[in-house]
């Protein structure tokens, strides 16, 4: 039996957990609201505590006691009695029109507001915007529904909740279900040590820019005007490179929504000032659009000097001859691509269910020549296997807590150069050998255990021990380096098939497309990047005979 089913107050035992954590790393930034709760939560009754976070991990702010019937926690009404003295819940709230109907069920508003057999019969929503017309103004739940025999609470500390869940995860899209997922064994985390130096908030600033932003981004993916957002955003953080790119992915997103209501202006403005990956070429692209074809000739010139990425390479190689085009230029030569091996196929269309892939792994795979599906998994698990150490490595705002998926940063464009001197370290191991020995290690080791980049469900032993004899050492540094100069966009786009010839120690990859299927931009970066460094790979198209 779990622990969960062990202990009924599991969840009361995480969330001291994560007062602790924070009282022990971060009091030095908390601020007096944060402080006082620490201190005083952890004095009240049990039944009251546990009634706390019961209501804390659920949604929303308010609660009927009917609904929040927990056998360990007992007499609902005598356990929230010491949460409303400290005034972290309030009794009977005062509720708007739509505040009630959220928490009344439709049996309950035709007896209570005495609706007609028509009205019962309407749509909960229908019948409240029938109902905005005859009742106006806010009332106490008692005074709403007198005979109601129900309690109603409002948790008026949810916002500090929330506030302190942020420190512990660093983002608000985590939840207290991560304690329930890591107890129940559905989750294994790595363990990572949390040296002062490596915290993600350093000040209370920090925390204060964070809200800042986090209001923004709500706002704005509420239908918000980007400019009014804009307006409100805080100054970029000046020592805090994890803070700062979570700005800039939030004015990339502006910027796009500019782009979709044609404010060319606006939206060039935004990219401009913006240093998330792809902002560059989106403001050329604008400044396209815009008609500025001679300031966009020269942001595109500038930018070909030192490409950010190889994505941004092959979007300015696409603009590039429409601008001379459109200046009048004489045409460049284009750049012929790396000429890569073609296998066309003619296939009867199974009878029974089947997928492209698996038609063409099935036709082409051999006993002495065995074929895998792995697309993305294969080379990402390598990588992440070889480089656990690099990847987990407790750099500042890369770890907040014991319950991470990855680093924070995975995808900012200094993940490689943080990290640099335990990515080397890896990468010395494709020098000399080791990192057979190290790739099987970290197999056995951390089996099932959380990362970005391994996939456990796809790689075993057998296909590992294929991979390390038929794959040189060179190809897979090769590929390693490419992830790490861009992680978010080289981690996907590699070949669907693998295919070993164990006794000739080689293999080949196959990219497989079906009648009309065309090969996307990431698959032609990395189908070049492997012909370009000859390594084998081909391009497969399938036909239905």
């Amino acid at each position: 039996m779990n622990k969960v089913l062990e202990n009924a107050f599991y969840y009361l035992d995480n969330f001291h957990q994560v007062l602790q954590w924070i009282g022990e790393r971060y009091s030095d930034l908390l601020n007096e609201e944060e402080r006082g709760f620490i201190e005083r939560f952890p004095l009240l009754p049990q039944p009251a505590r546990a009634l706390f976070v019961r209501m804390v991990m659920r949604k929303g702010v308010l609660f009927r006691a009917s609904k929040l019937t927990y056998a360990e926690i007992g007499c609902t009404h005598d356990a929230a009695q010491p949460l409303s003295l400290e005034g972290w819940i309030e009794h009977d709230p005062v509720l708007t029109l739509d505040e009630l109907f959220d928490l009344l069920q439709k049996p309950e508003i035709g007896k209570l507001f005495q609706l007609a057999a028509h009205e019962k019969a309407a749509r909960k929503a229908e019948q409240l915007e029938a109902l905005r017309e005859r009742h106006e103004g806010s009332h106490r739940f008692s005074a709403w529904y007198a005979d109601s025999g129900d309690h109603v609470y409002h948790v008026r500390a949810k916002a500090l909740c929330d506030r302190l869940r942020l420190i512990f995860f660093g983002n608000y899209h985590q939840d207290w279900s991560e304690f329930v997922l890591s107890d129940l064994g559905v989750y294994r985390y790595e363990k990572v040590e949390f040296p002062p130096s490596a915290r993600g908030f350093r000040s209370r600033r920090d925390i204060d820019d964070y809200l800042e932003l986090h209001a923004c981004r709500e706002r704005f993916h509420e239908g918000e005007d980007p400019l009014a957002v804009l307006a409100s955003l805080p100054p970029p953080s000046p020592d805090n490179e994890w803070l700062a790119s979570r700005r800039h992915k939030l004015l990339f997103q502006m910027g796009q929504q500019l782009e979709k209501l044609r404010d060319w202006d606006g939206a060039f403005k935004v990219y401009r000032d913006c240093c998330y990956p792809g902002a560059r070429s989106r403001a050329i692209r604008v400044l396209e659009k815009d008609e500025q074809i001679g300031l966009a000739y020269e942001w595109l010139r500038k930018a070909q000097e030192a490409p950010e990425s190889e994505a941004e390479r092959q979007h300015l190689l696409r603009m590039e001859p429409r601008l001379r085009r459109k200046l009048g230029h004489v045409r460049a030569a284009a750049r012929k691509p790396t000429p890569v091996a073609r296998l066309d196929l003619s296939l009867p269309m199974p009878e029974t269910e089947w997928w492209v892939e698996g038609v063409v792994r099935d036709h082409l795979w051999r006993e002495e020549a065995p074929v895998f599906y792995v697309e993305n998994t294969l080379i990402n698990s390598l990588f992440g296997l070889l480089c656990w150490d690099a990847v987990f490595a407790a750099v500042p705002g890369a770890f907040f807590h014991p319950y991470h998926h990855g680093p924070a940063d995975l995808h900012s464009a200094d993940f490689h150069r943080r990290r640099a001197s335990q990515f080397a370290a890896c990468f010395a191991q494709l020098e000399d050998g080791r990192y057979r020995e190290t790739i099987r290690r970290n197999l056995a080791l951390k089996q099932g255990i959380q990362s970005p980049f391994v996939y456990w469900g796809v790689m075993d032993e057998a296909l590992l021990e294929l991979s390390l004899s038929c794959i040189p050492a060179l190809h897979m540094k090769k590929w390693f380096e490419r992830i790490l100069a861009d992680v978010k966009a080289n981690r996907s786009g590699f070949p669907d098939l693998i295919q070993f010839w164990p006794g000739e120690q080689r293999y080949n990859m196959i990219e497989v497309k079906g009648p009309g299927d065309r090969l996307q931009d990431n698959q032609l970066r990395w189908i070049d990047y492997c012909a370009q460094h000859e390594m084998p790979i081909s391009v497969c198209y399938l036909q239905w005979a």
